[in-house]
C-alpha cells in the first residue's frame, strides 16, 4: 500500500468571522481529524503558528482524494508520495546495474 505525507493549510478566506463560529468549525475538523486516526490514518499533526499541519497516510491515490474531499472548503492539500527505505533501496540497485 502506498503512503503520502499530506501538508495541509487552512484557507483562512472561508473561515467565519464569529468566533463562535471559529470555535464550532474547528471542533467540527478536529473531531474529523480524530475520526481519521481511529480509522488508519498514521499521524497528523499542526505546526507551530497555527494554520499549518502535515498527516500520513496509506491508501490508494483514490482513497486518499476522497478522505481529504470532506475537509473542502476549508483546508487545502498539497499531497506527496512516499518511497519507504525498501524502496529507495531497489531503486539504488536497480540503477547500479544500469
Amino acid at each position: 500500500m502506498a503512503r503520502f505525507l499530506i501538508l495541509w493549510r487552512v484557507d483562512t478566506m472561508k473561515v467565519p468571522e464569529s468566533p463562535e463560529e471559529q470555535m464550532t468549525l474547528s471542533t467540527k475538523l478536529m473531531n474529523m481529524v480524530k475520526e481519521d486516526l481511529k480509522r488508519g490514518m498514521l499521524d497528523w499533526g499542526g505546526f507551530v503558528g497555527g494554520h499549518v499541519g502535515y498527516a500520513i497516510a496509506e491508501g490508494t491515490e483514490q482513497e486518499i482524494a476522497l478522505a481529504l474531499a470532506k475537509y473542502s472548503p476549508y483546508i487545502k492539500f498539497k499531497v506527496n508520495p512516499v518511497l519507504s527505505v525498501s524502496q529507495v533501496d531497489e531503486i539504488m540497485k536497480a540503477m547500479s546495474k544500469a
